[in-house]
């Protein structure tokens, strides 16, 4: 890679890294009185979006190897977050939903940051904002061959 291609790479992360915080601390956490490590929140928000996953297309999703989902499960199942729930097909299967509470939680969670980006959008010109949502299509690109670099053994 060039020197204009690793300054990219290092201002996309930079950019993506101040959205997450700046989102995280105007938003808050779910769950405040016992706050998820951020492991724990990407898995609990693919499951909120995706009920009845296995732990294997858990990990597939998220990119990591089952037996990080697996651990991630553990701990989310002992906090009462994450439930496990037998497979109606294949009784040995486990499928994976967010425990009533949590999921209650976690959706009034996703409304306020949805609030919190919208009205943080409405602050910039149209033009700002045509430009963020004609680069959504290449950030997921992006992300899609970054999953598919850890998948190659570049990660986990």
């Amino acid at each position: 890679m060039d020197g204009s291609g690793a300054n990219l790479a290092d201002d996309v992360l930079e950019t993506l890294g101040q959205l997450r915080r700046g989102t995280r601390k105007a938003s808050g956490r779910p769950f405040a009185e016992r706050p998820l490590a951020g492991a724990q929140i990407e898995l609990v928000r693919l499951l909120r979006r995706n009920p009845g996953l296995s732990v294997a297309e858990a990990a597939g999703r998220l990119g990591v190897a089952a037996n990080t989902v697996s651990t991630l499960v553990r701990q989310l199942v002992d906090e009462g977050v994450i439930e496990r729930v037998a497979d109606e097909a294949d009784r040995r299967v486990a499928r994976l939903v967010l425990a009533d509470e949590a999921r209650a939680r976690v959706e009034v969670w996703r409304d306020r940051r949805s609030v919190i980006v919208g009205q943080a959008l409405s602050t910039l010109t149209a033009e700002d904002r045509a430009s963020i949502e004609a680069a959504l299509p290449a950030l997921s690109r992006l992300a899609s061959a970054l999953v598919a670099a850890g998948s190659e053994g570049g990660g986990q």
